[in-house]
């Protein structure tokens, strides 16, 4: 590559370095690395920001090595390699280069894509994060939306007792690795919009993720008002107000921004509920465009709008008081959606025609969308009972919620000595494609060379987390908050991980339970243990904030100094040398609080294990020759005795199969059968939880069906949504006249005849479908078929309706009933009627 590469001029060498620095491909594409350590070493060691190092380098330094030859070629080197990258095919232009699908809008919250921009608090903006990045990988063409927070979360630090104290540096936008939106004049890009009566505007900035963009939102424009600047300063502060205002934003400017951008999404992906008012927008553009009504408009955008929810709890949904929504959003409903507010409120109940029930965003999210996922199997099934109160009198296995289980960019949480195994092991291209192979070539490595990597990366890994926490502690040592010194780590020692938020659901206190069993099993003669935590709680979150103050206790007693470290200010660099050294990761959450998970998906292509609640993804990952599980696999709610089985169960898991599995050697100092778990996690686990595997099935199972349902509502100016509301209509009026009058359920020659006759009324019989149902068993789906008409209405209105199947279960358990049918229709989440044989 470099002796094809021309050599820069020093003018286009420093251009390039400032393209190089704006892009976070280097946030897992290590190819500039190098040259980031010539220009100003302190800084990138410091801040890994490339942004940042160029920005502080000093200016007679830069142009000394931009006056030398070979630094400028190496920067065309690397800017011809990424180039070649972006010329290769990828999977999307490969699979799917024909399809409907030419733009995704992807919205959320917050986004975890690197230190550099710390606009994320954890799981949800991780998830983002990670999807934005395998999007790149594999060319699927998303545009992502978000917010650019002032100061973003908190910052955390701890004073010497261990009581955690929240802090709020601002995130200055010249050192962070975005640029601003200008218009074609140059000019800053401002949106216009409305909080209520007031006139403000919304700036935007974009960052670079490879293939993918990501705009973010900022309403600190000197324009504005006090208040509405401070819109966008933290994330998951402030009250009910600054909430719903910042979510309007997200929403309706983010979806303006991209109109004015000239993106003219096929799918709308909301991931999570806070953005749900993005669909509500594009209801509203498309009345523009068509000239049509908010209903049809809706009925067009929804087709093309998918929701993801991550909550696994009913507290966990946005909520907001109606005469909140009535203040911000009357204008809005009246002047822009020509709609009574109460139509749009509404949409964001239980019960539409309750006034008093508070607006819920995920309400609003469901009922705007054609389709819902949650991120775990497990989790799909918590939706479907949570959102059950939207589908009345439809079985909870039927409440139109799948599930895409989360996964990890592994690009972006591989050690060195992981990435180069990995190389070794399946080439450079392996999650950029469909991943084929690349179980069976991990499974063909030989067991010095997995050890041999796990035992290089935990020595680094002690090395890193030693370095980090003297740096910190050395700022805590000048605030007068130490009073802590540098652990005595050891490489040898097998060495467990736990770092999430601390809430009482995740319960981080589980592990101390019995602090004198803990204490006897770190400080083991012959079976050390050696233990890494960080975490925080919400600054309002007094009960979590104790857990850590438990935990810094525990860490001082002298039986065990040394061998267990709190490392404050967990974030996104933490985490990544957390996953990529420790042998063993450790989630204990109360089944089935946590949604998916993804702590213990990173350590899986660094060689790590997992010990976990069966909960989330590990309870459809967990296997006995993967890792290790606790609980029973059912829900216990907060029982002090489940607690204290499972905190027993957990300490005889430790002491009695995995400390004796990690210390058992052969003749070659080979931990023979923790190897075989290592080897089969690593080979089964990391490409099935991988965000490959994810952005691959979000793209065939709902981005491409959303796409094609979209368009062909659009087509000849939504006629076809205008049929669906035609049909709509026409049965919410006459379902209430619709009976089942008669079922007869015979078994002749070994086989059950159905005969159904079905007054209909004024609705047509291909406006509904007749169904013998039967519930699901052992937690299968359910058994449904159609019973097809027979012949026409008779002369008293009756329709008839036959079938004859197998006898393949008590006729006792089948029931009929009669549900909506219209093509291209998502029943029941677009219609919910139902009726049941009585």
């Amino acid at each position: 590559m470099a002796a094809d590469s021309p050599t820069l001029t020093p003018r286009a060498a420093e251009r390039a370095l400032n393209s190089l620095a704006l892009d976070l491909l280097w946030s897992w594409n290590h190819a500039t690395d190098a040259l980031w350590q010539q220009i100003n070493p302190d800084c990138w060691n410091h801040t890994r920001n490339p942004w940042t190092t160029l920005n502080n380098a000093s200016r007679g330094h830069l142009k000394a090595l931009l006056g030398k030859p070979a630094f400028r070629r190496a920067v065309g080197d690397v800017m011809a390699g990424q180039a070649e990258r972006l010329r290769r095919p990828t999977w999307f232009a490969q699979t799917h280069d024909t399809s409907a699908l030419s733009c995704v809008a992807y919205f959320s919250m917050e986004y975890m894509l690197s230190e550099a921009l710390p606009i994320y608090s954890g799981g949800l903006g991780n998830v983002a994060g990670d999807q934005l990045k395998a999007a790149s990988d594999l060319g699927v063409p998303v545009v992502a939306v978000g917010l650019l927070f002032a100061q973003g979360y908190f910052r955390q630090e701890l004073t010497p007792d261990g009581r955690q104290q929240a802090l709020y540096p601002f995130n200055d936008p010249s050192l962070l690795p975005v640029s601003p939106v200008l218009t074609k004049e140059g000019d800053v890009l401002r949106i216009p919009f409305r909080f209520g009566q007031g006139h403000v505007w919304v700036r935007a900035w974009k960052a670079i993720v490879g293939r993918t963009t990501l705009y973010l939102l900022d309403t600190n424009d000197p324009a504005n008002p006090p208040a509405v600047r401070c819109v966008t300063t933290q994330l998951y502060g402030g009250n009910d107000d600054l909430r719903l205002r910042q979510e309007l934003t997200l929403g309706i400017a983010g979806w303006r921004l991209l109109d004015m951008l000239g993106y003219q999404p096929d799918v709308c992906h909301l991931n999570e509920g806070h953005a749900a008012f993005a669909a509500v927008e594009r209801a509203h553009g498309l009345m523009q465009r068509l000239q049509i009504p908010f209903r049809q408009a809706l009925t067009i955008a929804r087709a093309g709008t998918l929701f993801t929810t991550h909550t696994a709890v009913p507290a966990g949904f946005d909520r907001f008081p109606p005469d909140l929504l009535r203040t911000y959003l009357s204008n809005y409903a009246k002047n822009q959606l020509d709609i009574p507010l109460d139509t749009l409120l509404a949409l964001g109940r239980a019960n539409p025609e309750d006034q008093g029930e508070p607006f819920n965003m995920a309400w609003l999210a469901i009922r705007a969308s054609g389709a819902v996922n949650g991120v775990s199997r497990l989790h799909g099934a918590v939706s479907r009972r949570l959102f059950a109160p939207l589908f009345p009198r439809w079985p909870e296995s039927e409440v139109p919620v799948g599930h895409v289980t989360n996964g990890v960019h592994t690009p972006s949480w591989d050690s060195i000595e992981a990435d180069a195994l990995w190389t070794e092991a399946a080439g450079t291209e392996r999650w950029r494609g469909t991943q084929e192979g690349v179980a069976d070539r991990i499974r063909a490595l030989d067991d010095r060379i997995l050890w041999s990597t796990r035992c290089q990366a935990r020595t680094a890994f002690i090395g890193k987390i030693s370095a980090l926490y003297a740096d910190r502690q050395s700022y805590a040592d000048a605030a007068g908050l130490s009073g802590r010194p540098v652990p005595a780590l050891s490489p040898d020692v097998l060495t467990l991980g736990f770092a999430r938020r601390f809430a009482t659901y995740k319960r981080p206190d589980l592990l101390l339970h019995d602090p004198e069993r803990l204490a006897r099993l770190l400080s083991h003669p012959d079976r050390p243990m050696q233990l890494v935590l960080a975490g925080k709680a919400h600054p309002a979150d007094i009960a979590g904030q104790e857990l850590i103050t438990h935990w810094i206790a525990f860490s001082q007693r002298p039986d065990i100094r040394g061998r267990v470290v709190f490392m404050t200010d967990y974030d996104l660099a933490l985490a990544e040398i957390l996953v990529q050294g420790v042998d063993l990761w450790i989630n204990t959450p109360r089944r089935p609080w946590e949604a998916s998970g993804t702590s213990g998906m990173k350590v899986l292509v660094n060689g790590g294990l997992n010990l976990s609640e069966l909960d989330g993804w590990w309870a459809e990952a967990y296997a006995p020759e993967l890792g290790w599980a606790l609980g029973d696999g059912r829900e216990h709610g907060e029982d002090p005795a489940v607690d204290a089985a499972e905190a027993d169960a957990m300490y005889t898991l430790l002491e009695s199969e995995i400390a004796p599995s990690f210390y058992a050697r052969d003749a070659q100092g080979i931990p023979a059968a923790w190897v075989a778990r290592m080897r089969e996690s690593m080979a089964r686990l990391t490409p099935l939880f991988s965000a490959n595997r994810v952005v691959r099935d979000y793209t065939d199972h709902f981005y491409l069906p959303a796409a094609t349902r979209y368009h062909a509502r659009l087509a000849d100016g939504g006629q076809a949504a205008y049929d669906i509301l035609q049909w709509q209509d026409m049965l919410d009026t006459c379902w209430p006249q619709m009976r089942i009058e008669s079922v007869t359920i015979s078994e002749p020659d070994g086989q059950r005849h159905v005969a159904v006759s079905l007054f209909l009324g004024h609705i047509p019989p291909d406006a509904v479908q007749v169904q013998l149902y039967a519930n699901p068993i052992d937690g299968g789906p359910p058994f449904v078929t159609t019973i097809p008409p027979d012949g026409c209405p008779d002369a008293n209105g009756m329709t008839h309706y036959t079938v004859t199947t197998g006898l393949d279960r008590p006729a006792t358990d089948y029931t009929v009933r009669v549900i909506p049918a219209h093509c291209g229709v998502a029943i029941p989440l677009e219609s919910t009627h139902i009726a049941w044989q009585r």
